[in-house]
């Protein structure tokens, strides 16, 4: 079977690009595993200074897999593992992302994305809740942003995920505005960047570890409803839910 997930480096950056366009790089069992065993490599190799996340096609992470989702349980182990990686980690987004590509998005230390980058919480539209990924998330964005986005699934661009904190950083060429960051990463002394990326990930971490459980509960509930069977029938049958108004 090909392999969902590519890992290369070079000049001290791992560069783990997901690679399955596909289902437009959907959190699949198979990927999630992939994923997790890529940055456990990663972050044992001491000649690697930081990792960068990015993707082939043009979805840089559509969430679930709606025929084959991971286990949410899973899902959750892999944003901690992110967070709690000793190297940062550096999203390069010139895609669309999309449910739980964005908690994947959020987890990461340093997000980057290009022009044509799109965004959307869809969870509500499918009758789900987005409850695993409010735990890296809800600590990095706006307040009022959160609310508004989470609850009515519209779509944003990049110039607005960076406002709202989900993004670093934009630009016409994501790998001219990702230069000075990989450089500064470069020249950090190791222990002391893991240190630092501990630091600052400590609400993330503690949200991931403290609600984590009661979160994968809650969506393991909602993706088991009579209300999600529907709402994932439409989607896949590109109609609106019964539902929709």
């Amino acid at each position: 079977m090909a392999r969902l997930v590519h890992a290369d480096q070079a000049t001290g950056i791992a560069t783990l690009t997901l690679d399955s366009p596909a289902n437009r790089n959907a959190l699949s069992a198979d990927l999630v595993g992939e994923l997790r065993a890529a940055l456990a490599d990663a972050g044992a190799d001491p000649t690697v200074r930081a990792v960068v996340l990015t993707h082939t096609g043009t979805t840089f992470c559509s969430g679930a897999d709606l025929k084959s989702p991971c286990d949410p349980a899973d899902f959750l182990a892999l944003l901690l593992e992110v967070a709690e990686l000793p190297k940062p980690v550096v999203g390069r987004v010139t895609g669309h992302v999309r449910a739980g590509g964005l908690g994947l998005l959020g987890a990461c230390d340093i997000a980057a994305a290009g022009p044509r980058s799109t965004y959307a919480f869809t969870e509500t539209h499918l009758g789900v809740v987005p409850a695993v990924i409010s735990a890296p998330l809800l600590p990095r964005l706006d307040p009022r942003a959160a609310s508004r986005y989470l609850l009515t699934a519209e779509a944003f661009d990049a110039a607005e995920a960076a406002r709202i904190g989900l993004l670093t950083l934009h630009g016409a060429d994501v790998d001219e505005v990702l230069a000075p960051v990989l450089a500064g990463l470069r020249k950090a002394g190791p222990e002391a960047l893991a240190a630092t990326k501990r630091l600052l990930t400590a609400p993330v971490r503690a949200a991931l570890a403290e609600h984590g459980a009661a979160l994968t509960a809650l969506s393991a509930r909602h993706f088991a409803s009579a209300e999600a069977r529907e709402g994932i029938t439409a989607r896949l049958e590109r109609r609106d839910p019964s539902w929709a108004r």
